[in-house]
């Protein structure tokens, strides 16, 4: 009996031990996930037109996205996204180089310059570039704003003066409204401008017109500048 009883303080002591050492079980820690890498930029070129005839200018328009540091070679640092007008003497490719925390990434497009453009004589037609402009609209009309009417009789004087100069007006409009509302507004804008260089004397049989709507923008960024640049008509020579 005293054996039995000596054992139980032994067992208790045994136990409350066992039971401390299970409290005191250190926890394993938690190792937080490593922040996600920085996302690779994204760039985008574009011209328009691709194709110029000499003295001609095209509208370079640019997107980025995830990039910091952000330039074309040839013009410098630019902004994440923009437009440019470039007149370049020869064929030039143009390139895009957009850098930030996550790499470098890099776009390219070539404006070609055409010398040959008609069976006219090219001096004629250099001069035809400098001289003929395109005329500009407010949003949603078809009459020529006063500012613009220097414009148009600037570009009916130089065709009074070389008669033959065949040339195409071409109605374009922003990217705002239906495609069919667009198509007839820009028809109207191009009739406008016919009216009144055959007012100043350029024989009618010279002039056709039609109208790209909003199909061919010389501007895609979504912004008041940019819209302003598709309202236009844009006078092209004919062969």
């Amino acid at each position: 009996m005293k054996n039995t009883l000596t054992k139980v303080p032994l067992i208790f002591a045994t136990a409350v031990t066992l039971l401390l050492a299970g409290c005191t079980k250190k926890v394993a820690k938690v190792t937080p996930s490593p922040p996600p890498a920085p996302s690779a930029p994204a760039a985008t070129l574009a011209a328009s037109p691709e194709v110029i005839h000499s003295g001609q200018s095209s509208i370079l328009t640019w997107q980025t996205e995830n990039a910091d540091r952000i330039t074309i070679e040839g013009l410098g640092p630019v902004d994440a996204s923009g437009t440019h007008n470039v007149s370049p003497n020869s064929s030039t490719t143009y390139t895009l180089i957009a850098k930030g925390p996550g790499g470098t990434k890099d776009a390219s497009v070539r404006v070609t310059v055409n010398t040959v453009v008609s069976q006219a004589p090219p001096s004629e037609m250099e001069l035809f570039a400098k001289n003929v402009k395109d005329v500009f609209f407010d949003f949603d009309k078809a009459n020529i704003r006063p500012d613009e009417e220097p414009t148009a009789s600037g570009d009916a004087s130089f065709l009074t003066q070389h008669p033959s100069i065949m040339i195409l007006i071409e109605g374009h409009c922003d990217d705002r409204g239906s495609e069919e509302y667009n198509i007839a507004l820009g028809q109207s804008r191009a009739q406008t401008l016919k009216n009144q260089l055959q007012r100043s004397g350029v024989d009618a049989a010279r002039i056709q017109t039609t109208s790209y709507g909003k199909e061919r923008p010389f501007c895609t960024a979504e912004n008041d500048n940019c819209w302003q640049e598709n309202r236009r008509d844009h006078i092209v020579p004919q062969q």
